[in-house]
């Protein structure tokens, strides 16, 4: 390629970005165009401060048009086929008439990475079809700003008219907090034969299920699916009462079959009419967004210490004067937390 195509290419794309305007993104969101919703992600996944004004401008314009879908949270340990089941319930939603977005949350460290393609590459039927949108999260070093993308991308999604959103984990741990915090109705996903501890399951993520349904429940394993759903019912119901008066059910699925596959959504629905008719609907949407008033203002903070070079250089010093016994850590927290707050 020549000096001249080179600078083609680059006019082109500067132009593109430069014409790039709130108001133009905003009115093609409206109208469902997936392209502008991308770019509007891409804007929120952005570190530069022009595409940050942008993004917030846009969440902004977003809030009266948002809150019109049901947000799903999917989750549930690898191996249990989280993927292979949103594609086989995505595809009976969209077949329901439904537009339907799945975003996931990835918390994959730095170190070890994480493929932005996985999530479609998984998800080869329900990527191609039409009112369909699915976004992997980028790998963040911090699972509380990619969270807070993903919730922002929902009113993204939101306004562009999708119906249900699917929220799925990558990893398993803090991760389920953050997804139960931004959805309606949170899903936990199960094996059959698979003790506690190998699953990785503890009983505060079982509480805040809304619902459970073993995975796999075909052939050879059906089976053992269903003593594990009777098992998994009972201890249920040895749960304090959910403040939103919900019994959560337990039942077997298969993706491959498509066996109950339909009754996830029929659940939900039962779920989405009893907690709007006893108020606890709203009322836990309102909550949630306290909750994230609460953990944006820590991020801000966080972000300005660990971004503050001279707060580093003092953490760097305090970190030697602890690993040396000179002092303790709390005291040493302390002493940062003294500076930081001068130096503000």
């Amino acid at each position: 390629m020549d000096q001249q195509h080179i600078e083609n290419w680059l006019n082109k794309r500067k132009l593109r970005r430069t014409s790039r305007s709130v108001a133009s993104l905003f009115d093609k969101l409206l109208k469902g165009d997936l392209v502008a919703l991308s770019s509007c992600i891409t804007l929120l996944e952005s570190t530069l401060p022009a595409d940050k004004e942008m993004a917030n401008d846009l969440i902004q314009l977003s809030l009266p048009h948002a809150g019109k879908s049901i947000r799903i949270g999917i989750t549930g340990v690898p191996g249990v086929g989280k993927s292979t089941f949103i594609e086989a319930f995505g595809k009976i939603l969209v077949q329901k008439g439904m537009k339907v977005a799945v975003l996931a949350i990835d918390p994959s460290s730095s170190e070890s990475g994480g493929s932005i393609l996985g999530d479609k590459t998984r998800m080869q039927d329900l990527s191609v079809m039409q009112n369909v949108f699915i976004r992997p999260s980028a790998a963040g070093s911090t699972l509380g700003g990619v969270a807070r993308k993903t919730r922002e991308s929902i009113f993204l999604c939101e306004m562009a008219g999708f119906d249900v959103i699917l929220i799925e984990t990558v990893g398993v741990g803090q991760s389920e907090t953050m997804v139960h915090s931004m959805v309606d109705f949170f899903l936990l996903l199960m094996l059959a034969g698979a003790g506690d501890e190998l699953q990785g399951i503890k009983r505060g993520i079982m509480e805040m299920a809304d619902a459970l349904v073993i995975t796999k429940a075909d052939g050879d394993n059906e089976k053992k699916a269903q003593m594990a759903s009777r098992e998994y019912a009972n201890a249920m119901h040895l749960f304090p009462p959910k403040a939103s008066d919900w019994i959560a059910p337990s039942y077997t699925c298969s993706a491959y079959t498509n066996e109950n596959i339909d009754k996830v959504w029929t659940t939900v629905e039962s779920f989405s009419n009893q907690t709007k008719i006893n108020g606890w609907f709203d009322k836990h949407r309102k909550i949630q967004d306290k909750y994230w008033l609460s953990e944006s203002l820590k991020e801000l903070i966080l972000n300005d210490f660990f971004g503050d070079e001279t707060s580093m250089n003092e953490l760097k010093n305090m970190e030697q004067k602890v690993l040396s016994g000179e002092i303790s850590s709390f005291h040493a927290a302390e002493i940062l937390y003294a500076y930081y707050n001068k130096e503000k």
